[in-house]
């Protein structure tokens, strides 16, 4: 099979779809792998180090996209590559369709094969191929969330640590998924008082049981987090529904009753975001300010940190797109229940219940 990976073209999007030992591994087996020139550059993975394992390097994105049977990328492809991608390609990325109506209806019609990293399911319900990312983002949340409280930065003027004498700042956690737990160990370990919510009492056990005693866990409603929300420094917003849109935990309504300063982080902003008031901001202009709350969006939270997101996600998607180089998109569906779950849209229709029922069209059994 003819693989092309592309160099990204999202706003300050440095990852890349594959390291050079993930192209290896494909060569190895006789496949021809195309790279846009420059494409792994923002990783730390340069032209030469593509071509010593046997890649081919390509001038321009579109190069790309007109030689290859399959497309390996990260993000979702914007409206630039929109018509680039053509009928029968695969597209094996993120997608996150249930945020983006013009997305979806680009991809129907160019009739191509999409397969979202987010929505590969293994048979006990984890998302593998966006465990990786939800790990990065879930640390990355405290990291910047801990910044944006300093007062130069409009935040509190927090230091979530504390010192002797001085109370450590408090975290709120509204999620206790992977985005969630990753949030609250990091926060912890900066000494941190952290409550970490969820409605599933199971999560909150394991939480109980896994991180130090200075995390409490609380069952989620909207009364807790009205009163909860009130007394917190930091908000890091981490629900997820596979393949949906995030729900709205926090209404505009309920940013009155933060105290100036408040940070809040939405890491569910590729799904839509679990906040009101969230739009999707950029690393190059991470946040904004609405009723003195400041608010940190950025929908490629792991493109900030690209050497370690490159290779921790090439290390859980390369066995899936050897898969389906070696056996063609529809044997290795039919043989890998998980991989089947990535289908979101085949040769112009819907597959994937969630993206039909965000926009309200016809999904079709995959």
């Amino acid at each position: 099979m003819k693989v092309g990976i592309p160099k990204e073209i999202k706003n300050n999007e440095s990852r890349v779809g594959m390291t050079p030992a993930g192209v290896f591994e494909l060569t190895k087996k006789n496949h021809t792998v195309f790279v846009q020139s420059t494409a792994g550059e923002g990783s730390g993975f340069f032209d030469k180090d593509y071509q010593e394992v046997g890649a081919t390097i390509l001038p321009t994105i579109e190069d790309v996209y007109n030689q290859s049977d399959m497309i390996v990328k990260v993000k979702e492809p914007i409206a630039l590559e929109y018509p680039l991608i053509r009928e029968n390609q695969i597209v094996f990325t993120y997608f996150h369709f249930a945020s983006s109506e013009p997305l979806t209806k680009a991809m129907i019609e160019s009739k191509s094969v999409c397969i979202a990293y987010e929505t590969v399911e293994d048979a006990d319900g984890t998302l593998p191929l966006l465990t990786p990312m939800s790990e990065v983002a879930g640390r990355m949340a405290i990291q910047q969330g801990a910044k944006y409280l300093e007062k130069p930065i409009k935040g509190r003027g927090i230091l979530l640590g504390g010192v002797p004498g001085v109370a450590p700042g408090k975290v709120l956690v509204l999620g206790a998924g992977v985005v969630g737990v990753q949030a609250a160990k990091m926060a912890a370990g900066l000494g941190a008082h952290v409550t970490i919510m969820d409605i599933n009492m199971k999560r909150l056990r394991y939480v109980n049981d896994v991180l130090p005693n200075h995390v409490t866990t609380a069952f989620s409603s909207e009364y807790s987090i009205r009163q909860l929300i009130k007394s917190h420094d930091l908000i890091i917003g981490g629900v997820l529904v596979k393949g949906g849109k995030a729900p709205k935990l926090i209404r505009k309504d309920m940013l009155k009753d933060m105290r100036p300063g408040t940070v809040i982080v939405d890491v569910a902003v590729d799904q839509g975001g679990c906040f009101e008031t969230t739009k999707a901001t950029t690393h190059e202009d991470p946040t904004y300010i609405i009723d003195d709350v400041v608010h940190y969006c950025v929908a490629n939270m792991p493109g900030a940190v690209p050497y370690t997101s490159t290779i921790a996600l090439t290390n859980v998607t390369l066995p899936y797109i050897l898969n389906i180089a070696n056996k063609g998109w529809e044997e290795a569906c039919t043989k890998d229940v998980a991989l089947a779950k990535g289908l979101n849209i085949i040769k112009g229709k819907i597959v994937y219940k969630e993206i039909s029922e965000a926009f309200q069209l016809e999904a079709f059994e995959a």
